[in-house]
């Protein structure tokens, strides 16, 4: 039984839930799962949570993606990608200076309202945007807030005079839900001409980037030589960027019958969130109370017997 995290580069043409398949026979167990789908067009980080790593999905799909893609200008697709139709276009006569591109991407920077894109797993009353998609059903899609660190312009763009498109490379730091597609089309739309997103990477999830990731190939290779457990990250290594409180044996037996704590208990505070240790293993994570504020309550739980 392995317990933690393992970071997989996916290729082109999976689906998260095909690699989630993959892996289950590989490290032949059950408990195994994703933090959060990567389209199957998308190469990227995915990471996915094994045993009682199962349990920090939440944490970790709460955690900054960063991507890198291209926009093209002047054809827009219905999956917002260049895996869909084309159902608009408009010729760029003349080039679109850089300065402007990077003037209209700097303001989708912070908090901003993003329409979930129709070809998407969001669910309108119970079903999925792409199933009233497919069926040719008109719903309005939910609009919800999302957080962008940055949007920029990686390198000069490229116009193609025979086509009468615009390119440009970009990069994107952004939090949980953020569709980068969706931002290509508005963005496009603030420089007033349709858009698709024309490429798509992701380069880093959750703290864990391409470096730390394992193909499925290579994995197999470990497997054979039984050495799989060099490529899972350990539940202290996912947790890293928590606040951190070492425990005496005394208190780990408190925390381990998940007895509610005050926070007088503490000198650090959970933001949000309070990684409990004892010995440099993790048994909980914390966090405040909703109701009775001055006391921290379990948020996860790590028992030994599980280890």
């Amino acid at each position: 039984m392995y317990n933690g995290l393992i970071a997989i580069w996916k290729e082109s043409g999976m689906t998260s839930h095909d690699v989630v398949f993959q892996l289950r026979k590989i490290f032949a167990m059950k408990k195994i799962g994703h933090t959060g789908t990567l389209d199957p067009d998308v190469e990227g980080v995915l990471l996915v949570c094994l045993g009682q790593g199962t349990k920090l999905v939440d944490y970790l799909m709460d955690g900054r993606k960063l991507y890198q893609g291209e926009v093209t200008l002047g054809i827009a697709t219905d999956t917002q990608d260049a895996s869909g139709q084309v159902i608009d276009q408009k010729p760029i006569q003349v080039a679109i200076g850089d300065s402007l591109i990077d003037r209209v991407l700097s303001g989708f920077n912070g908090w901003i309202d993003q329409e979930a894109p129709l070809y998407s797993a969001v669910k309108v009353n119970g079903k999925k945007l792409y199933e009233y998609a497919r069926a040719g059903i008109e719903v309005d899609p939910p609009i919800r807030s999302v957080w962008v660190d940055y949007f920029k312009r990686t390198g000069p763009s490229i116009y193609n005079p025979n086509q009468r498109t615009q390119c440009f490379n970009f990069e994107v730091s952004c939090g949980k839900g953020t569709y980068v597609r969706t931002l290509a089309v508005d963005a496009g739309k603030k420089l007033a001409y349709p858009a698709h997103m024309s490429k798509l990477e992701r380069l880093a999830t959750g703290g864990f980037n391409k470096d730390q990731s394992w193909s499925l190939d290579q994995l197999r290779v470990l497997k054979e030589e039984g050495r799989l457990d060099q490529a899972v990250i350990p539940l202290e290594v996912a947790v890293a960027n928590l606040p951190r409180y070492d425990l005496s044996s005394e208190q780990a037996q408190e925390v381990q019958n998940g007895v509610l704590l005050e926070k007088d208990y503490f000198d650090i505070l959970p933001d949000p969130y309070l990684a409990l240790f004892e010995e440099d293993r993790l048994l909980a994570i914390y966090q405040v109370h909703p109701k009775k504020t001055d006391y921290l309550k379990p948020y996860k739980m790590f028992p030994k017997e599980e280890g």
